[in-house]
């Protein structure tokens, strides 16, 4: 029979080279307790798609592929694990096989890993450590989380700007605490201050004998420890940089953000941010039934609550409804449009704020275009629902009042949409956790009071 192979083309393609055909094979040989056979499914491929198969294989067999790879395991698939089967795993495995990947793994990623762990564990992970692994890694937890501190790589290179460019290569070729990979090379004094930078395209195209100061770049972008992930992956979009010196409070070097760190942040970032303002905070597909379940009813517990006061609305207008039919059947157009528009205004606005591009210069101006977004849209939706409830009704009061109130509910929505993420962020609070709430309640009660009070006076 023919193995499937990374690449494989399958009728269930998952992500990247990782196919239902190949999670399938490595399932069926996993319950054969045919290791050599998984790592032949597994041997070509690479750390990301590895962490994609895990994820695809029911969670019961994804500490035994790992202990089927054995020694041949790429431990950066570990880094590359969401959060939950991450943390499954940690669980799972021997202590000494994270001891082993926490080596291996840039101190960031190691740190994320050591978290998870209990009191206990993680213990006995450290003492597994060499006594420089362990306080590299314990310089992150030095941090709090979601800062440049927890971000930074904790390996970098640093020379004096007196040495040579000569030296400088000597060193690199005979160090052996140096990290694998790197392109950049801090200058720092004697006390750590960062003096300047040297990228290694610039050092290998000068002669040896030339001291570092002389082609150091003194313009180095730095980024405090202390800041917060968020304000570090700005500055790496704004300014262009592929990597910052992270310095601490007395501008002493302590380490190093690279691009694919803060292209995983970005990325983090934006999907909470979708995910809480569809108020599932930090679900994803992985997790269980009964988590995925107690995760969403706190929401639909607040939702429930703001239709309960939109009917309420809808109750003290119980008697003109029963006179006149075509109200119940046009109501909820105009609190469902109001809602939509309300939805778009408040998107942009949250996203606006999470990039710092909304703020107190520009706030009066947008609010002002939402406001003329929503009268430019009220009108011609008004238009169009009145010569609907003519045509549909026969009835010119009727569409003069659903124009009205479809007016006044699309302007309610573009100021909701705009001025409710505004106050949350000057509150401190994150504005795509309880914005979209808040804008339903306001779209609903708007527009059902709008078109019915509107209804009671002019047609009743």
């Amino acid at each position: 029979m023919r193995e499937a192979r990374a690449g494989e083309s399958g009728d269930d393609t998952a992500s990247g080279t990782v196919t239902g055909e190949l999670v399938n094979a490595v399932s069926s040989a996993l319950g054969q307790l045919d290791e050599a056979r998984v790592r032949s499914l597994v041997r070509d491929l690479r750390a990301p798609d590895l962490a994609d198969l895990i994820e695809l294989l029911p969670a019961g067999e994804r500490a035994p592929l790992i202990q089927a790879i054995g020694p041949e395991f790429d431990y950066e698939a570990f880094s590359e694990l969401d959060e939950t089967v991450r943390d499954q795993l940690s669980e799972e495995l021997p202590n000494a096989f994270l001891a082993k990947a926490i080596v291996e793994l840039d101190s960031d990623d190691a740190a994320y890993v050591l978290e998870s762990l209990e009191t206990s564990d993680k213990d006995e992970v450290l003492a597994q450590l060499s006594e420089s692994d362990r306080s590299a890694l314990m310089r992150n937890f030095e941090y709090p989380e979601e800062t440049a501190g927890r971000l930074m790589q904790a390996d970098y290179v640093a020379v004096a700007p007196f040495w040579t460019v000569g030296r400088v290569i000597d060193y690199m070729r005979d160090a052996d605490d140096l990290p694998d990979t790197f392109s950049e090379i801090f200058v720092v004094d004697p006390s750590f201050r960062v003096l300047g930078s040297l990228d290694l395209s610039r050092l290998l195209r000068t002669k040896r004998e030339v001291a570092v100061a002389a082609i150091m770049d003194t313009e180095r972008h730095m980024v405090l420890a202390t800041d917060d992930q968020e304000q570090v992956a700005r500055e790496f979009e704004r300014y262009d940089l592929m990597s910052a010196p992270v310095v601490d409070v007395n501008n002493r070097l302590v380490g190093v953000v690279t691009v694919d760190d803060v292209v995983e942040v970005i990325q983090s970032e934006a999907d909470e941010d979708v995910r809480l303002l569809g108020g599932v905070g930090d679900e994803s597909v992985i997790d269980g039934v009964i988590y995925t379940a107690k995760n969403r009813v706190v929401w639909l517990l607040i939702n429930l609550a703001t239709a309960v006061l939109a009917s309420l609305v809808i109750k003290q207008f119980d008697a003109s409804i029963e006179q006149m039919v075509a109200l119940a059947v046009l109501m909820p157009i105009v609190a469902s449009m109001g809602g939509n528009a309300g939805t778009q205004t408040m998107t942009i606005a949250v996203r606006a704020l999470a990039t710092r591009d909304l703020g107190p210069v520009n706030a009066g101006r947008v609010v002002m275009r939402e406001v003329a977004v929503g009268l430019i849209n009220g009108l011609l939706f008004a238009v169009i629902m009145a010569a609907v409830a003519i045509f549909w009704f026969g009835s010119g009061p009727l569409g003069l009042v659903i124009a009205a109130a479809m007016i006044v509910n699309l302007l309610a929505a573009g100021l909701a949409g705009i001025l409710i993420p505004l106050a949350l962020d000057r509150w401190g609070y994150d504005p795509a956790v309880a914005s979209g709430v808040f804008l339903t309640t306001v779209t609903d009660v708007v527009g059902f009071f709008a078109f019915l009070g509107l209804a009671t006076v002019f047609l009743i």
